[in-house]
């Protein structure tokens, strides 16, 4: 581990990476961009002013070498399915914490599986560090804790709450978002967790949810990260993700044909949210619901912010969720965040 903390940011060329890197740098942290196109990265950290390093993730000797000096590793290169696990085994391997923005279900899996090693080698390993799962973690913390012994816990995310003449045309996603959502989901099928098991439902579930824009509004079922995080967050046993209907990734699409990303302006427009339903054994129900800037907006601010307060020394060794680590209260260190009850 570096004797002066260092953030090396995986991934950094990306869409969300260049939005990282260069908040990380205004931030003023340490930061050194890396990836696997030499060209790219270099150019990259020409124009940021900061180290550049360039390195694959097949050898893990050539791995390991390339985490010389870093205090650090935010991973931000989709697919994490390809990335993920070689930067956890070489981060664990070097004494180095291990962050990353994925929304892949099977990484947080993977991440859960590390915890031991990772306490061992006295460094956190956190997965969903950006919009996936900081809200959704730090709301189902919030409202657990409003129900004396928690045993359900419902989650319903809404990507875009806007008009729909700001949502018209709108780009929601990046290529690297898109290929990190649909390649390889048909192998997960639609997952719960019933009693503390992970349990394969035979088809989707949809249920209503009030986001307060239209009144309750169809959500259905999804396999999301929250499955491991907010279990471990909070220890509740049966937990079920919804992601608002109407909003599918543009599967069929061109990828060629698409820009990088949102723009800008698209960043701006609307806002993103998640509505927690807790369930106590006595049968009482609380609700509350997190507001927040739009998710490219979002993840570049709170993945930079964990990885300052790692940088600061401010860690659990093992596994973590955001909220586990720094409480509910991590979303709302995020400009713009905020959390009603209902």
């Amino acid at each position: 581990m570096a004797a002066i903390p260092r953030l090396l940011v995986y991934g950094a060329t990306g869409y969300t990476g260049k939005l990282v890197a260069e908040h990380a740098k205004q931030s003023g942290l340490d930061i050194v961009v890396a990836g696997r196109n030499r060209e790219r990265v270099t150019a990259l950290g020409e124009d940021l002013g900061v180290e550049s390093r360039t390195f694959a993730l097949d050898d893990p000797e050539i791995l390991r070498a390339a985490l010389h000096n870093i205090t650090v590793v935010l991973n931000v290169a989709g697919p994490f399915r390809h990335t993920a696990r070689p930067l956890m085994d070489a981060s664990i391997d070097a004494g180095v914490h291990y962050l990353d923005t994925t929304a892949e279900y099977d990484i947080f899996a993977a991440a859960r599986s590390r915890h031991a090693e990772a306490q061992a080698a006295g460094v956190m390993i956190m997965s969903g560090v950006g919009w996936d799962v900081v809200p959704s973690d730090s709301i189902a913390t919030h409202t657990a804790a409003r129900v004396t012994d928690p045993v359900s816990l419902r989650l319903a995310l809404k990507l875009l709450s806007a008009t729909p003449e700001e949502a018209q045309g709108l780009n929601l996603f990046s290529r690297g978002s898109i290929v990190s959502a649909t390649e390889g989901i048909g192998d997960l099928g639609v997952l719960v967790r019933t009693d503390g098991d992970i349990v394969a439902l035979p088809e989707p579930r949809t249920a209503s949810f009030d986001f307060g824009d239209n009144g309750p509004e169809e959500a259905v079922s999804a396999s999301m990260g929250d499955l491991i995080t907010s279990h471990f967050a909070t220890g509740i046993p049966s937990i079920e993700v919804y992601v608002q209907a109407g909003q599918p990734l543009p599967i069929d699409l061109d990828l060629s044909t698409l820009p990088d990303g949102p723009t800008a302006q698209e960043r701006e427009v609307g806002r993103s949210k998640v509505v927690a339903e807790v369930t106590g054994r006595d049968g009482s129900v609380a609700r509350s619901i997190i507001d927040t800037p739009t998710g490219y907006q979002f993840t570049q601010l709170s993945s930079v912010e964990i990885a300052r307060r790692v940088l600061a020394g401010s860690f659990t060794p093992g596994f973590q969720s955001p909220s586990s680590a720094y409480g509910p209260e991590i979303a709302l260190a995020i400009a713009d965040t905020q959390i009603k009850d209902l």
